[in-house]
Order: C-alpha cells, then structure tokens, then sequence
C-alpha cells in the first residue's frame, strides 16, 4: 500500500482491504461474507439499474487520542436506512444485522483508520441495492447490502471556514411527499446539476428551497441547514429534507448548551435576520457559511464579516468532535467502540 498522507486527504476513494456482504433471498437475510473485490455482479435487469431501488448510508469511525476506534451514532444509520427501505419497498435489514456489519468492516480495516489529530476519518458507506431481475415496475425479490470503507479529509477542502452558497429556484432536489425524506440515490442525481452550477459560480453548494411554493429554505447541497440568532438554534422542518443525524445530535447539544430549538419553516427573508448560519451533515460535520447569494433576487446575506466561524457554530462544531474522538465523555449513548 503507497503511505497514505493522513493530512492531505480529500473526501474521496481510496482502496481499503475488504468490504462486507449480505443477501436477502428467498424472502430472509443470509450470512454476512468478505470479499476483497470492489465489484459486484449484476444482472442487466436488476431494479437497482432501472427502477431506483438504491438506498444508501453515510457514518464515520474516529481514531481517539487512547488509540480507541470509536463509531458516531451507529444505531441511528441503520434505523435511517430501514426507513429509506420502508420508503422504496426494499427488505429491511434488521439493526443488529447492520450493526454486526459495520463493526466487522472497521475491524478488518483497522490500519485504515486515520491518526488522531489528522483531520481525517473512516467513512463508512452502507449500500442497500435491488438485485432481482424485474422488467415489469415492481421491487426486487433478492436484494444486496454492502458496506466499504475509505479513509476521508474534510469534505470541503477548505475545512471548518466559512464558504458561500447560492439560492437555486431553478432546481428542486426532491418533490413534495416525494424521496426527500428518505436517503436514496435519486436525490442526489437530481442535485448534481445545481450542484455543479453552484460550483462554476464559485459556491461551495446550492441552497434549495422549497420544491411547492419555493418560499422556505429547504436542503443546503448535500446538508441540512441551520442558523442562530438570539441564543436560538434554528433548522428547517419540511417533508421534502432528508433528517440528518448531525443536525438531530447538534439540537440536542444546543439545548444542553442552553440555546433555545426551533424547527420550523423558514422563509427566505429571514436570512436577513440571522447571526450565523451553516450547513450540517456526516460528511461535512458543520461548514459554516460565509454569505448566501440570492441570484434572482439580487441579494445578498452575509454571516461572517472576517472569514471565521460564529462562537456558537464553533463551540458546537468543538463540542460534537471532542464526543467522537473521544476528548469528552459520551454522555448521550452515541458511541459505538469498535473492539
């Protein structure tokens, strides 16, 4: 293996040793295998291919100062991914399936664990596809859970700063009483337009709005968003935003901090009015937002007037990382150590 530079990494593929596999048959779940190889055999008319049947999950394994591995709230990625399955009429994977599964595949990747103190992480990503050969549009009869793993950096390359992101009213990343809610590929193939659009513009992301009235913030790229003003965490509610299990563990920690939580729809004038504001998620943690540019309207909100994060945005984005590399006591139940 060519020496990883742990410091230098980018969120993005690197081989690892083995991935874990179970297969739903014959209406039950099989034993869970190891396999070296990065490919699967599929059959052209799997449903996975053609009718969606694709659900995914994203969760990291930290390395703490006492060498410990430590997993961020594994219990909750896998009651995500049953719904996700609910949502696309695919098996569910019973939670100590998922469990046994991700434990086994960290273990047999221990050496691609980051340092402490690297900046970087294990990202772990569960995939629950529809094998089964369908023409007519109906589920699969035979479906495949897999996870890999990969060593990662920030998801944004420039780390915990504050970056710019654009309103898009042009695009909508899910329908109303659509998939929005749950964590399926579809979403993410009808953000990448946008997305990119966002990115020529010099955007680190798209912020969407809400895909009936395009009067509420909704999705922020990839991310759930949030704000703060007056001591008051504020974070969208809509049936169209995927729940994150950041932003769940961020308005708990916010509440124990003494902030005031708000879920509820947020028109877009009230941008105006915030003190800070960021986008949250596995992947990206917090990534504080500078400014946010209204194209069609001409406007412009700013956050950070110096290039730094917001105090409550850092202690927060402080707070959550000392619980997963283990630098302050796991009070909530939210680590798993891998043993």
């Amino acid at each position: 293996m060519k020496e990883i530079e742990w410091s230098n990494l980018s969120f993005g593929y690197i081989p690892t040793d083995y991935n874990v596999r179970i297969t739903y048959r014959d209406g039950q779940w099989g034993e869970l295998g190891v396999c070296e190889g990065e490919y699967i055999n599929l059959h052209m008319a799997a449903t996975c291919l053609h009718y969606g049947q694709e659900a995914f999950e994203g969760l990291k394994a930290f390395r703490g100062r006492d060498g410990k591995i430590r997993i961020f709230r594994l219990d909750e990625n896998a009651k995500r991914l049953q719904a996700s399955s609910r949502g696309i009429m695919m098996a569910e994977l019973p939670v100590d399936r998922f469990e046994e599964a991700v434990l086994k595949v960290v273990k047999l990747n221990e050496r691609f664990v980051p340092p402490y103190e690297s900046g970087a992480s294990l990202y772990i990503r569960p995939l629950l596809i529809g094998m089964g050969a369908q023409v007519g549009v109906k589920p699969a009869d035979e479906y495949l859970f897999l996870i890999f793993v990969t060593p990662v950096g920030p998801y944004f390359k420039e780390g915990f700063k504050p970056t710019p992101v654009c309103i898009t009213r042009q695009y909508d990343r899910a329908a109303p009483q659509g998939t929005g809610t749950i964590k399926v590929g579809g979403n993410y193939a009808a953000s990448l337009v946008a997305g990119a659009k966002a990115r020529e513009g010099g955007y680190n992301a798209a912020l969407y709005l809400d895909p009936k009235e395009k009067k509420y913030i909704d999705e922020c790229g990839p991310a759930n968003f949030f704000a703060i003003r007056d001591n008051t965490y504020i974070t969208p509610v809509s049936n169209s935003i995927l729940p994150s299990i950041t932003n769940k563990s961020l308005m708990r920690l916010a509440e124990d901090m003494g902030l005031k939580v708000e879920r509820r729809p947020i028109p877009v004038e009230e941008l105006a009015t915030f003190e800070e504001a960021a986008e949250c998620g596995t992947a990206a943690v917090i990534a504080p937002l500078s400014h946010i540019d209204d194209l069609d309207e001409n406007k412009t909100y700013r956050f950070s007037e110096n290039g730094k994060p917001g105090p409550v945005c850092e202690k927060l984005y402080n707070k959550l990382r000392a619980i997963q590399y283990g630098d302050e006591p796991d009070t909530y139940g939210w680590i798993t150590i891998v043993e």
